[in-house]
């Protein structure tokens, strides 16, 4: 009795760790690519210079000002020169670095509003790479707003 114990009991040490799922490591260039907003109106490109991340605009469901016909210009930035500017290319995320499972210690620019903010990124669930949490904030992240966006394939 005592030997069939001890054979249930090894038998149960092999197979339990083959039977728990790891989540996924989570590596600083898995954020690369291009994402879909929340609003679903643009997509973001994320690469990288350097040893940081950056993220620009390459696509607006919309592309052209109804008000003028032209291209979509950053008319909500608060700097006159800057509202010149086409909207598709600008750069929204900045100086973003990695930082064993999140990209942090960047800014996120709205240019539906012109403004600037505090911000991380991270993936809430790390065995799906394909939904990224954006939190943009003011001063600590308590004060901010999440979005998610969204891997175009």
């Amino acid at each position: 009795m005592k030997r069939i114990s001890m054979l249930i009991a090894l038998v149960g040490m092999m197979i339990f760790p083959m039977m728990q799922v790891q989540a996924q490591d989570v590596v600083a260039k898995d954020v690369l690519g291009k994402w879909l907003n929340e609003d679903k109106d643009a997509h973001i490109q994320i690469f990288m210079k350097g040893d940081k991340f950056f993220g620009k605009l390459v696509w607006i469901k919309i592309p052209i000002d109804p008000e003028t016909g032209k291209p979509k210009l950053d008319k909500h930035n608060p700097d006159p020169e800057l509202q010149k500017r086409p909207s598709l290319g600008l750069e929204l995320l900045t100086n973003f670095v990695f930082d064993d499972d999140e990209w942090e210690d960047g800014e996120i620019y709205d240019p539906k509003t012109g403004k600037t903010y505090s911000c991380y990124m991270e993936f809430p669930d790390e065995d799906n790479l394909d939904n990224l949490k954006i939190r943009g904030y003011v001063g600590i992240s308590l004060l901010g707003k999440t979005t998610y966006w969204t891997r175009v394939k």
